[in-house]
């Protein structure tokens, strides 16, 4: 008689395949989750795709798609965001040191200022007319009191009156067409009158050698030592009033040139600059500076 060989057996495990057992049918598959009815065939045939996967492939596929852009747009973010910053750089630097293009070299560099030779040259006429005046007055004065004969006293009056008309200036320019002494202090002084005006207009309220000295990366000039004192009282809005000689002045012009050199440079690299953000697509990088109020 055969033996029953489910005597002494454990369950079968329903979790896994179904097993072949000899003498009995196979156990049935279990009920999967999320099934509507226990025992309801699928309706779908093997050839039609699950419409879950259906539905989530465009997702992937989509999402796959943002990815892809954001990996590939993520290369050019920080060489963008220095392009900005360099662009914004030059752009402050163009607007604070822009008034370095209202110069006026023929002003602030004094061309008609009196060289030392004729400074002296007038000195020496003037110290001349003046003994001669002091020598005609002696002898008039002289005469007045009897030291000297009366037709002596009397010639050196005449003489001293002669000499000061020859110091008048509309007689003198009938003789003579070379400037006084005098005239010559005055065109100094109105030369420098001119060019302090004119650096106090450059300068402005804000200061401009101070500012400019920002573009030393363009040229390194403007980081020399000798305008240190400049840039010093630059910053402390008492420039012009210290340009009381002509070196302060022509040390002032060499460093407006100078800075007028670098101001040509950050120019171009502004534009050079805005060019490559164009081509490229940066349209923030490449934006109109805001005008000026």
């Amino acid at each position: 008689m055969a033996e029953n060989p489910e005597t002494g057996q454990q369950a079968p495990d329903t979790t896994s395949e179904p097993i072949l057992r000899p003498g009995r049918a196979a156990d049935p598959l279990p009920a999967r989750a999320g099934a509507g009815e226990a025992g309801k065939p699928d309706g779908r045939t093997p050839a039609e795709p699950n419409p879950e996967a259906v539905s989530e492939s465009p997702v992937r596929e989509s999402e796959g798609a943002e990815s892809g852009t954001d990996e590939g747009a993520e290369p050019d973010a920080p060489e963008r965001m220095l392009a900005e910053s360099r662009q914004r750089k030059l752009r402050l630097l163009l607007r604070q040191c822009d008034r370095v293009l209202l110069m006026d070299f023929d002003v602030l560099a004094m061309s008609g200022w009196p060289d030392n030779y004729s400074m002296a040259a007038a000195r020496r006429r003037r110290d001349i007319w003046t003994l001669s005046a002091v020598i005609a007055a002696a002898l008039f004065l002289s005469g007045l009191s009897s030291f000297v004969p009366a037709w002596l006293a009397g010639g050196a009056f005449g003489a001293f009156v002669i000499i000061l008309l020859l110091g008048v200036p509309v007689i003198r320019r009938v003789y003579s067409s070379k400037p006084s002494f005098l005239d010559l202090v005055l065109l100094r002084q109105r030369l420098l009158s001119d060019a302090r005006k004119h650096a106090a207009h450059l300068e402005g309220e804000a200061g401009l050698v101070w500012q400019c000295v920002g573009m030393a990366d363009f040229n390194p000039a403007l980081k020399n030592t000798r305008f240190s004192e400049l840039v010093r009282l630059s910053e402390r809005r008492a420039l012009p009033r210290y340009l009381t000689r002509r070196e302060h002045v022509r040390l002032y012009l060499i460093f407006l040139l100078e800075a007028e050199k670098a101001y040509g440079r950050v120019q171009q690299a502004f534009f050079e600059g805005n060019q490559v953000a164009i081509d490229r697509g940066w349209q923030s990088v490449a934006a109109e500076p805001e005008p000026r109020t």
